[in-house]
């Protein structure tokens, strides 16, 4: 819990050994009306506007149980604190999976991940995290138990908190527990790359890979340093200067997967796309992809989502402003996660006001601030991507949880 300590405002850090003793801890805070910063495995605390006020750390890495496996139903309930991998490794000894990708999976809680709403390369073929909690348990504002969704998958009783508290940071409600929908391992996995030479050849392959027989899970368009140095790509050649690169994930059977190959490379090749083909180590790319958002230090990383035929732009739009920037898009999906080599020389607010939210507006997306270590220029507007009407009724919503504003304050999009 040392990073938390750092990273917030926070001098003590309290870590409930259950979900009874974590309501009891936020009954007291709202007496005595403390903020509460909420800290998982301490993975992303730096997305989000910076805390300001004194608070404490409320740590729910204990909370870590598994309540509750019935394998045939393909659901598991856990407690929000297990992490991504003991989950993993507890689904696959029933040959089972959570088709989501996430960074430092041995640190990252479950209760994190839907919080911040992270989704990795799969989200095209499988879903985002969202779509797969079906059960919810949370504490509120006022140390209040609340809950929502169930163990069975088709259960639309009430208000969907698990929607609500997904992707809410943290500021609507502790989760305490969740239940999550799952599905069968996959027999195979593998993946095809290519290079192209600019942002319209890669427009034009993503717009094809749109219509494409083959069915895949991840479409990725990768550009910048940190993939020219990538030793797994190299097989298929380096990308001239702007060039990028056009990774796509199947998985099936084996028969399923080798005809996607096999469909794949066709219609590549009539697109006049050289040396498409399968990588052979396509576990260890496959892994890249899936740390990258963790991996070295970056002086700002920012998230673009914009619609899928707006992906290429994007990444010209960052490259205009850093040519070093190094790009990992889910093109399928239209989310692009810019890792920039240096601070905006014009600073934050220029860079986005000037050139990548006008081009993120363009294809009816936003911006928002993953991490920026100096903390400069951090305020609503540029770390979220501007103030409307979805943020009042959001702030609506948030004083009706948490009226004394008290779980991880300042933080969110609320004002």
């Amino acid at each position: 819990m040392a990073a938390a300590v750092q990273t917030l405002p926070t001098k003590t850090t309290l870590q409930p050994g259950d979900q009874a003793e974590l309501a009891a801890i936020v009954r007291e805070a709202y007496v005595a009306e403390t903020p509460l910063y909420i800290v998982g495995g301490g993975t992303s605390l730096d997305y989000g506007l910076p805390a300001r006020d004194p608070g404490t750390a409320l740590s729910t890495v204990s909370l870590n149980r598994v309540v509750d496996y019935p394998a045939r139903d393909l659901t598991v309930t856990v407690e929000a604190g297990l992490t991504i991998r003991a989950l993993a490794e507890l689904l696959a000894k029933e040959r089972q999976r959570l088709p989501i990708d996430v960074p430092q999976a041995d640190r990252a809680t479950i209760g994190g991940v839907i919080a911040t709403n992270f989704n990795g390369p799969r989200r095209y073929g499988q879903g985002t995290i969202r779509d797969h909690v079906i059960g919810i348990t949370a504490v509120d504002g006022r140390g209040e138990t609340f809950k929502g969704g169930g163990r069975v998958v088709k259960n639309v009783a009430g208000y969907d908190f698990c929607k609500l508290l997904t992707g809410s940071l943290g500021t609507l409600g502790v989760i305490t527990q969740v239940t999550l929908k799952l599905k069968p391992m996959v027999e195979q996995s593998r993946l095809m790359a290519c290079a192209v030479p600019d942002a319209e050849s890669a427009e034009r392959m993503l717009a094809a890979l749109s219509a494409s027989k083959s069915t895949p899970v991840a479409v990725e368009l990768l550009a910048g340093p940190a993939w020219d140095q990538n030793r797994y790509l190299a097989a298929v050649g380096k990308a001239p200067a702007g060039g990028m690169y056009v990774v796509v994930g199947l998985e099936g059977t084996a028969a399923e997967v080798e005809w996607m190959c096999g469909q794949l490379s066709d219609e590549w090749s009539e697109l006049d796309v050289e040396m498409p083909f399968p990588l052979g180590s396509s576990a260890e790319l496959w892994r890249d992809l899936v740390e990258f958002p963790a991996l070295g230090d970056s002086p700002l990383v920012l998230k673009a989502s914009v619609v899928p035929s707006g992906t290429a732009a994007m990444v010209s739009a960052a490259r205009r402003i850093d040519p070093q920037v190094s790009v990992q898009a889910h093109a399928g999906n239209g989310v692009a996660i810019l890792k920039f080599s240096s601070f905006p020389s014009e600073g934050l607010s220029r860079a986005l006001v000037g050139n990548l939210q006008p081009t993120a507006a363009r294809y009816h997306g936003s911006i928002s601030v993953l991490s920026n270590p100096s903390g400069n220029e951090m305020t609503h507007q540029s770390a979220w991507g501007g103030l409307g009407a979805p943020f009042d009724l959001m702030s609506e919503v948030k004083r009706r949880f948490d009226p004394k504003d008290l779980l991880n304050r300042g933080r969110f999009v609320y004002i």
